[in-house]
């Protein structure tokens, strides 16, 4: 996510502060620097234009060129100066005093509207609540179907008028149907197009009427950079847009959309698309996205993945594996499993501070999405009491571990030592013996 942008900010501040002092050429370089990295990242020029001023200001107004530490101020002004592009703080869904709240999505063809319908709906869901899902889109081949298939998956009742081809009405019943079943939210997909046309506008603007929903949320594709902006402006123009949901970020590179959607709209991006799963939607922090865009990892959302990602049934009982030594391959593998319910290995590292700049680490270049079905498969080659006692592993196990896995007994080897090393630095950490940074490298 974002990876063009965040490299090309990373190269700038690293020649600014390889410098032993700060002058105002320098600034002006590294301002130059930035300014290019924005744009060729898609943002809207008027944006950067905005926000290179705004950093500008504050940076030669406060002495920091003559301060001790001026490279890493000039880096923090740049990050409050970005969150506050983004949007300052998370922005919650608005909530009806009187139930059911409704949710109307909009946005062109292909953006994603149909998948953050269902996306949406299981994450209030989540939340303890009772939503449904309207199917409104009436034109596109199957889109019906599509959202039912989505919302069975995820157990959540979705209304759909199969002989219908009035989505006001549609729209309007499915409220009559939520007052019956008791739903705290109801989410309308809607049709959308490959451009903005009178015929789209009006059919939103007659559910609107129709229907008077708290939220309209813009479906923005993150990849379509400038064009999803000029979209999005368009269709504010003619709508009352709340709020953005940015899809698709995952695959964003540059980061043009999410940079430039909250300061041309006026309106928050409140939730962001980060992959193909019912659960891949995640409430947009703009300080969290600042950090990452800027190479700093985004430790807390990575701890709320675990917490969501991880079964707490028997943590007691981990722990005290853990501070005894006593965690076997076993667990280890149940461990290795919940991990990667969090999402791909590399989204989960570019949460984690300074991971792009662990230019030694070959991790850093390319995570192997495989890895943890290798070891899958490594783990249950072994006997039980091979798993339950790793250490009684000699050289002959090993191959006939490597030959039963598909792997080689270089990789078994790997595996162990990697394994013996997690254990130890677990129990050091469970008994308060933090380890030195130096046994990471």
């Amino acid at each position: 996510m974002f990876d063009t942008l965040t490299n090309n900010l990373q190269a700038a501040f690293q020649r600014f502060g390889s410098h032993g002092s700060v002058t105002e050429k320098d600034l002006d370089t590294v301002l130059r620097d930035v300014r290019l990295a924005l744009l060729e990242a898609d943002v809207n020029f008027r944006v950067v234009k905005e926000l290179i001023s705004r950093i500008r200001t504050k940076t030669s107004g406060a002495g920091i060129l003559k301060s001790l530490t001026p490279a890493q101020q000039i880096i923090d002004i740049v990050n409050q100066e970005m969150i506050a592009t983004l949007g300052t703080d998370s922005s919650e869904l608005l909530r009806s005093p009187n139930p059911p709240t409704i949710i109307l999505m909009a946005g062109l063809q292909g953006s994603g509207k149909t998948t953050s319908t269902a996306k949406l709906a299981n994450y209030l869901k989540g939340q303890g609540l009772n939503p449904l899902v309207v199917a409104c889109d009436v034109y596109r081949p199957a889109a019906i179907e599509q959202l039912a298939s989505l919302a069975q998956q995820v157990d959540i009742p979705c209304y759909k008028e199969e002989d219908s081809q009035l989505p006001v009405e549609i729209a309007s019943n499915a409220i009559k149907r939520a007052k019956e079943i008791n739903a705290t939210h109801v989410v309308i997909d809607t049709a959308g197009r490959l451009h903005i046309d009178t015929a789209l506008m009006n059919e939103i603007k007659e559910i609107y009427t129709k229907v008077k929903p708290h939220e309209i949320l813009f479906v923005a594709d993150a990849m379509a950079g400038q064009d999803t902006v000029n979209a999005a402006k368009e269709f504010h123009e003619h709508t009352n847009i709340t709020g953005v949901i940015l899809t698709k970020i995952d695959g964003d590179a540059r980061g043009g959309a999410a940079l430039s959607l909250r300061e041309v709209l006026g309106v928050p991006i409140k939730f962001m698309g980060t992959g193909e799963t019912p659960n891949a939607l995640e409430i947009f922090h703009p300080e969290r996205i600042a950090s990452r865009i800027l190479g700093m990892g985004d430790v807390l959302s990575l701890v709320e993945k675990a917490k969501a990602s991880m079964d707490n049934d028997n943590p007691e009982k981990m722990n005290e594996k853990l501070k005894q030594g006593t965690f076997d391959l076993q667990d280890f593998i149940e461990q290795l499993k919940q991990v990667k319910q969090m999402g791909s290995l590399n989204q989960i590292a570019q949460m984690l501070p300074g991971f792009k700049q662990m230019k030694t680490n070959p991790l850093s270049n390319n995570l192997d999405e495989s890895y943890i079905d290798h070891v899958e498969a490594i783990v249950l080659s072994m006997t039980p009491r091979e798993r339950q006692r790793p250490e009684s592993i000699d050289g002959k196990r090993r191959r006939r571990i490597a030959n039963g896995s598909g792997q080689t007994p270089a990789e078994v080897n790997r595996l162990l030592k990697q394994f013996f090393e997690a254990r130890k630095i677990a129990r050091q950490v469970m008994r308060g013996n933090i380890p030195s940074l130096g046994n990471f490298r």
